[in-house]
């Protein structure tokens, strides 16, 4: 019984020992590699330090929004307190007023958040284009011809994933990529 039970343990080990190899040299040479682009983005010192940006820039422009929202509920309780006073033909004018100076807020709020969003879009394509190269060193280095998206492999070997090694590389070459602080956005008229 021991026998059997050690000559399926051996001919199991044995039938993996092609796979072993194959993976080992996958390893040492695949021609194509993997990248998992959101995890390059997310987790590099440069992609955190632009993701860092614009969550400062997104949390002062929602301070503002709450701010302005405030001082508008208190010029609109003013002018519902004050029309029980007034003639429609004096109130209409002043209603029509807020409701502009609340429509032209709203567009100039929202034209500033279209601005973080477009900035932040421009500094992600920054970083994947400052990227490139590294990835294209990574490439040569492991004697690969293409780097594809790691959601695009349905089957493969882990060690064919550069994602870890090219943040590395990333960090170790780009750093924070000069990220540049946090920037306001310019004040509502």
């Amino acid at each position: 019984m021991r026998r059997r039970v050690l000559g399926v343990i051996v001919a199991g080990v044995l039938a993996a020992m092609p796979v072993l190899a194959l993976a080992q040299q996958a390893a040492t040479q695949a021609p194509l590699l993997t990248l998992d682009e959101e995890r390059l983005f997310a987790e590099s010192r440069f992609g955190k330090a632009l993701i860092a940006a614009q969550e400062a820039d997104t949390q002062a422009l929602i301070a503002e929004n709450r701010e302005i929202e405030a001082g508008l509920e208190a010029e609109e309780r003013d002018l519902t307190d004050r029309r029980a006073g007034m003639a429609k033909a004096a109130f209409d004018p002043l209603a029509q007023a807020f409701n502009d100076k609340v429509e032209s807020i709203r567009k100039a709020q929202k034209a500033k958040s279209d601005v973080l969003t477009r900035r932040f879009e421009d500094e992600r394509r920054r970083f994947f284009e400052t990227a490139s190269p590294v990835l294209a060193q990574i490439l040569t280095e492991r004697g690969a011809v293409a780097i594809i998206s790691k959601r695009a492999v349905i089957a493969g070997f882990d060690n064919i994933d550069i994602t870890e090694a090219a943040i590395a590389r990333l960090d170790q070459v780009l750093g924070d990529g000069g990220v540049r602080p946090p920037q306001p956005v310019p004040a509502t008229p």
